[in-house]
């Protein structure tokens, strides 16, 4: 079989083509920002209410919650039904720069939460809270495609 230069470069074009195709299928599915967006801003509230048990067993519980939904999505490789990507597609650091941005926005806000409530607000956990949120539902879905085009600019270069 000969393949002539021309079908060799329309074939490789092709390969590529699908390659970033496949690519744009990485991702965190817009639920679970959405879903933890809301859970900020709920837990602002719950502890705003000052009732001690309650934050403690509302923390507890989505703790399990979040750990099993995180374990399944965090890694970027079903953002969608249509396919599931390779590792290696995803990025390997994927999961690490989605919990390092938690981590970043928990103390973000808890920060924000204790200036607001130094200047006097009435519900600083509330206020506190919308700032990680916010970042969260706006920003995840960036980070989760930085860190492919991350991985894919050290697979390919």
């Amino acid at each position: 079989m000969n393949i002539t230069p021309e079908e060799a470069r329309a074939a490789l074009v092709a390969a590529d083509a699908g390659h970033h195709a496949v690519a744009d299928e990485v991702g965190v599915p817009g639920w679970y920002w959405w879903g933890l967006g809301a859970a900020w801003i709920g837990f602002g509230v719950i502890a705003d209410l000052d009732v001690f048990w309650l934050t403690i067993a509302v923390t507890l519980a989505f703790g399990i919650a979040h750990a099993q939904v995180f374990a399944r999505v965090a890694h970027g490789r079903r953002r969608t039904g249509a396919v599931q990507v390779r590792r290696d597609v995803a990025g390997r650091r994927t999961m690490l720069h989605v919990w390092l941005l938690l981590l970043a926005l928990a103390a973000a806000g808890v920060a924000f939460a204790l200036l607001v409530a130094a200047d006097g607000a009435a519900h600083p956990a509330i206020i506190g809270a919308v700032l990680p949120a916010a970042v969260v539902v706006a920003g995840g879905p960036t980070l989760v495609r930085w860190s492919t085009r991350r991985q894919a600019a050290r697979r390919d270069g």
